[in-house]
């Protein structure tokens, strides 16, 4: 489903969002409670939200601009050199991408209540994906999720989506959000290198995309970009106001996943450059997000293009964070989340953990997501099997981080050390709904990615 447009839903949701942000809803709560299902007088409230300031003893510092965040970073992550001419790093162009798929592939058909967000009674997402597996007798996450459970006789509400993507059918990688924004960054790098715009970007979604294809932050920010697409912005400061615009208005949902989700092609082109990979994700996330959306991408771009040059995923998690201020809400998540992976003895005892720590958040929150993206990818110890089983086993957006954690893991070990049994149902073929994307080799794209690279590296 496209982007919600019921003024009621949206300000009950932007009532979240602001107090997240550090403002204080308390009075306006009343208010709006008050309005009812009248859009007239939701509007005029809904004005009233967003003019709140944040409070004066908010414990965070969360700029939008990319000098301002750098200047809250620490930044201190070298380049890596690349042997473009070697096989293992052709092998680690094809292992991102591969387990970009994989990872997505895997998490899809539990990308639905209870699986991603528990229940009232306190059983959390991830018991519900156990629980799928344990209750044939199969180890947890062993595989491709099978259709069906002896679970759905105990909990009637326990169904799969995404036939195409369970045990019984999988012949590809089907397609989804998780891989279309994947194809669309590899484009924007390979047209435009580094040098682009949030506003190129809007182009982009125009050009390749149908309203149908995106959703919550991206569906409010493809909306508000079409009144102002025929529009050159004058000067920076027009651009930023077009920003604004775009990206806020009627978006409560702009601290949101969407924009952690597009940026691996960035990733991919930036590989050994953390700092040149973060840049890069700020320009496409900027457009439809704001604060630790756009950190989440910056974060988790940076991670992935550390993963082709360095050792180990801890060393790949500090390019992450060198790259986000220090006064954010996700770097201190992240912090707190590389506690939760050194901790942890099992899994199960991770995401219990996670659950604890994030789960006052939105299933598809930036911050959750990517504590538990972090967390997965340190527990794994650089094994992509593992990595890619405690990604989707965290619950909440199982096939957002399932890829993402993919990426990095893949991008890390290459394609040569992906299990046989996540690499070969997919039969080397990614489905975007993209021209000339639908389908296409996996292989094919991984080597168009490894070609923009020589370019920006070179």
């Amino acid at each position: 489903m496209p982007g919600i447009t019921n003024l009621p839903q949206l300000i009950r949701d932007e009532l979240v969002q602001r107090r997240e942000e550090g403002c204080d809803i308390s009075e306006i709560k009343a208010r709006i409670d008050a309005a009812g299902e009248d859009d007239v007088a939701v509007a005029a409230r809904y004005d009233e939200l967003m003019a709140l300031p944040i409070q004066a003893d908010f414990p965070y510092n969360e700029p939008n601009g990319y000098k301002e965040i750098r200047s809250l970073s620490t930044l201190n992550i070298p380049v890596k050199s690349i042997d473009f001419t070697s096989s293992v790093t052709a092998d680690k162009f094809k292992g991102a991408w591969l387990g970009r798929c994989c990872g997505c592939a895997l998490g899809k058909p539990f990308e639905a209540a209870p699986f991603n967000n528990g229940t009232p009674d306190g059983k959390i997402g991830p018991y519900y994906i156990r629980r799928w597996y344990e209750a044939q007798g199969e180890e947890v996450l062993n595989g491709y999720a099978p259709a069906h459970s002896p679970i759905e006789e105990e909990y009637s509400s326990c169904h799969l989506l995404s036939p195409l993507s369970q045990r019984e059918n999988i012949k590809f990688m089907e397609t989804d959000d998780d891989v279309r924004y994947t194809v669309l960054s590899m484009l924007a790098a390979e047209n435009f290198g580094s040098d682009f715009t949030p506003l190129n970007i809007g182009g982009y979604w125009h050009q390749y995309l149908t309203y149908n294809e995106v959703f919550t932050a991206e569906a409010a920010a493809y909306i508000n970009y079409a009144k102002y697409c025929l529009l050159t912005p004058k000067d920076e400061a027009e651009m930023n106001r077009f920003l604004d615009y775009i990206r806020e208005y009627r978006n409560p949902y702009r601290e949101w996943i969407g924009a952690q989700i597009r940026i691996d092609g960035y990733a991919y082109a930036a590989a050994g450059d953390p700092e040149l990979a973060a840049k890069m994700a700020f320009n496409d996330a900027a457009f439809s997000h704001v604060k630790n959306g756009i950190y989440g991408a910056m974060y988790c771009a940076a991670v992935i293009a550390a993963a082709f040059t360095e050792k180990n995923p801890m060393a790949c998690i500090e390019a992450g964070l060198a790259q986000i201020p220090t006064t954010s809400r996700l770097y201190e998540a992240i912090k707190q989340s590389i506690v939760i992976a050194e901790r942890a003895s099992s899994m199960e005892e991770m995401h219990e953990a996670l659950w604890a720590a994030f789960g006052n958040y939105s299933p598809v929150h930036t911050i959750n997501n990517a504590a538990a993206c972090t967390a997965s990818f340190l527990f794994s110890e650089g094994d992509f099997d593992t990595a890619i089983r405690a990604a989707v086993g965290s619950g909440w957006d199982t096939d957002c981080n399932g890829a993402t954690v993919g990426s990095m893991a893949g991008a890390l070990v290459g394609a040569t050390a992906i299990p046989e049994k996540w690499k070969v149902p997919l039969n080397d073929t990614l489905y975007s709904n993209i021209p000339d994307f639908h389908p296409i080799a996996i292989s094919a794209c991984a080597k168009r990615s490894m070609e923009t690279a020589k370019k920006l590296r070179g």
